[in-house]
């Protein structure tokens, strides 16, 4: 069984061009001013979910089709490598946003022996239940469920679960098994079949980082008014410097352009739940932050890699990247972070081809952007 956290839509946010706002807008513009509060409401339906005892036939994918466990239909895309397979990446899309969000980077990827596979996810894109948040438990069991389905398709392939913002927090829940309220034992939620996590600016903004306003001000939205919708607009928060690409997302409508109140409650909860689960993750991982980042704050990033388990064999890769947003795999450098994944990817770890790593060893990471370059001539690394 699991918590009740049940919440609607999402968004993602640029300057001006009033471009699909992130969730971590539409919280914002939540938190930020209450007075928001007052404006119309609009009716709700979701329900709580259930893990354990769902009762359907074996999950699967077709050719544009994940079948989840339940039996829900959510779409899926591919990108493949025209020879040999050498990895394999199950990539989970950020607030808002749905599957085609990887395109770019996986092309990049398929070009490397790299094969990719990304689903929309419930309550986004074009999966069941568009605008209404589904709950942690249902996002986190469906990447656990996808990841066995490619280890059964790539056996002796490496498998990496990647995660963009929202999907970062899902990735660091499926790999760790750790989602609060669901019924440990063989109708629970183990953890994903990977050799790895990728994470991308991942949203880890729990409560614990957060002021005493923004928390009231969340508290007293969702019960009061938990069916408004927020956009976000007219904060200015540039979310990546790659204009054409955001104006393409703000004239796709598969792309949501709001945020109910209970949907943003939703969210905080699986951020809440990622950032405790940071103790947990014990596998390899990538992770990666933008200086530029204005959606997820430094803090909590801060935070959550402080939280991280010792790591003696060095399993860990730290990617600060100084002219890096929020969409890091779509800023102008992009490509360039999408070849730090592959080389990650491909090499089992080792040192990143751009040298974003280079200011692993500075603490607290990420370094303030006044500190990056200190850091970097510290190491003799430009």
């Amino acid at each position: 069984m699991t918590r009740s956290d049940a919440v609607p839509a999402r968004t993602t946010a640029a300057r001006r061009p009033a471009w699909p706002t992130t969730l971590w807008l539409a919280l914002r513009a939540a938190l930020l001013t209450p007075l928001l509060l007052l404006a119309a409401c609009q009716p709700h339906a979701a329900a709580g979910l259930r893990i354990a005892g769902v009762e359907a036939a074996p999950p699967r994918f077709t050719d544009g089709v994940f079948i989840a466990a339940d039996g829900a239909r959510l779409p899926l895309r591919r990108w493949l490598p025209a020879g040999a397979v050498k990895a394999v990446i199950l990539a989970l899309h950020g607030f808002n946003d749905y599957s085609n969000s990887f395109a770019a980077p996986a092309r990049l990827w398929a070009a490397r022996g790299i094969a990719t596979y990304a689903y929309d996810q419930r309550g986004f894109g074009g999966a069941p239940g568009r605008g209404l948040w589904a709950g942690s438990a249902w996002l986190a069991g469906d990447a656990v469920t996808a990841s066995r389905i490619l280890r059964g398709r790539y056996p002796g392939r490496p498998l990496y679960l990647l995660g963009e913002s929202m999907g970062g927090a899902v990735a660091i829940l499926a790999a760790t098994g750790a989602v609060p309220g669901v019924v440990a034992g063989p109708g629970g939620l183990p953890a994903a079949e990977a050799d790895g996590v990728v994470l991308s600016g991942p949203a880890v903004w729990g409560r614990s980082t957060m002021d005493l306003l923004p928390k009231l001000t969340l508290f007293a939205g969702v019960r009061l008014f938990p069916s408004m919708v927020l956009t976000g607009r007219g904060l200015h928060i540039v979310a990546s410097d790659n204009m054409p690409m955001l104006q393409a997302l703000a004239r796709d409508p598969m792309v949501i352009k709001g945020a109910r109140i209970d949907t943003i409650y939703g969210v905080v909860n699986l951020m809440d739940d990622a950032l405790a689960a940071a103790p947990h993750l014990n596998l390899p991982t990538l992770m990666m932050y933008g200086a530029h980042d204005e959606v997820v704050p430094r803090r909590p990033i801060a935070v959550f890699v402080a939280r991280l388990p010792p790591d003696p064999a060095h399993r860990r890769t730290l990617a600060y990247y100084p002219k890096g947003y929020h969409m890091l795999l779509r800023d102008l450098e992009g490509p360039v972070v999408a070849g730090d994944v592959a080389s990650w990817v491909l090499g089992r770890g080792g040192a990143l081809p751009s040298r974003a790593d280079a200011t692993q060893g500075v603490k607290p990471w990420p370094p303030e952007r006044l500190a990056t370059a200190g850091a970097l001539l510290a190491t003799g690394r430009r």
